[in-house]
């Protein structure tokens, strides 16, 4: 268990509504970790107190699931950046070469009344 800061009480009250009590509170709240409420489970023997352990249990589970599949989808999303950058950068260059072959003078065709 441990004290959360101000700016980490901050964080709290605004992602979590129903904490919304502890936003004018001059005390920073106490909390557990993953391990902490491991052990408090050890402690507790009550049936409420046992389920409610194994709820936060899961909770934990699939918050660390989220995070997992996060850094997969950032490393995705990473690699989809690099392949369009690439595309991207390859379709400008195109486009660059097409501009100055634009600007270059061209030679007239056809018959010309000068030539005569």
């Amino acid at each position: 268990m441990f004290e959360l800061n101000k700016a980490e009480k901050e964080e709290l009250v605004a992602n979590c509504d129903r904490l919304n009590t502890l936003k004018h509170s001059s005390i920073n709240p106490l909390v557990f970790t993953e391990q902490g409420v491991a052990m408090l489970s050890s402690v507790l023997h009550s049936e409420k107190a046992i389920s409610i352990n194994i709820e936060i249990m899961r909770a934990f589970a699939r918050y660390r699931a989220l995070l997992h599949e996060t850094e997969e989808l950032k490393a995705q999303l990473a690699a989809l950046d690099k392949k369009f950058t690439l595309a991207f950068n390859s379709l400008l260059e195109r486009i660059d070469e097409l501009h100055q072959r634009k600007n270059l003078p061209c030679t007239r065709i056809g018959f010309r009344k000068d030539d005569l």
